[in-house]
């Protein structure tokens, strides 16, 4: 039992081209989140409000996107940071769907001139793709780990195993 938590919280890294991939998805998915996060932990009234949610229920996802980021590039405890994450990019895709968004928005190159203006002009329509891709690039650092180059498979894995293996 124990080992298989192990085995969840460090999957083993693939080698080659495998592992090098999983290592710039995670790099990439960090940055984007700590983007994502930081200005929503910053306004989080302001965003509170946009989506008429508990502004404590905005703080537990502005903070998971943030603190997930961070701790995804480094690779530390990828498999937990990529869930949060997920989560609450799964709640974004649900909110969107009950809003009625189509799942891939028409191209804005594509719109006749005045017949898409967002809430802050002009802009990209709204969907919710972008928020389902995020989920599957979580889902697969969950299920694949941080790659080679992390701190999963550099100290935590020797230390689970160590102690508890």
């Amino acid at each position: 039992m124990l080992l298989d938590v192990i085995a969840y919280l460090v999957p083993p890294a693939p080698h080659g081209l495998a592992g090098f991939s999983l290592t710039i998805l995670r790099i990439f998915t960090g940055i984007v989140f700590i983007r994502h996060g930081w200005p929503k932990l910053r306004h989080l009234q302001t965003w509170a409000q946009g989506l008429q949610t508990p502004a404590w229920l905005c703080f537990l996802s502005a903070f998971s996107m943030w603190a997930g980021g961070i701790v995804l590039i480094p690779g530390l405890l990828t498999p937990l940071a990529a869930f949060a994450i997920a989560f609450s990019m799964a709640y974004a895709m649900v909110l969107e769907m009950i809003k009625g968004f189509p799942f891939i928005a028409p191209d804005p190159y594509l719109i006749p001139a005045g017949d898409y203006d967002g809430p802050n002009g002009k802009g990209e329509p709204p969907s919710w793709e972008k928020a389902s891709m995020y989920v599957v690039m979580c889902l697969i650092l969950m299920g694949c780990g941080g790659g080679l180059f992390s701190l999963d498979i550099s100290f935590v894995a020797p230390f689970l195993s160590a102690y508890f293996g």
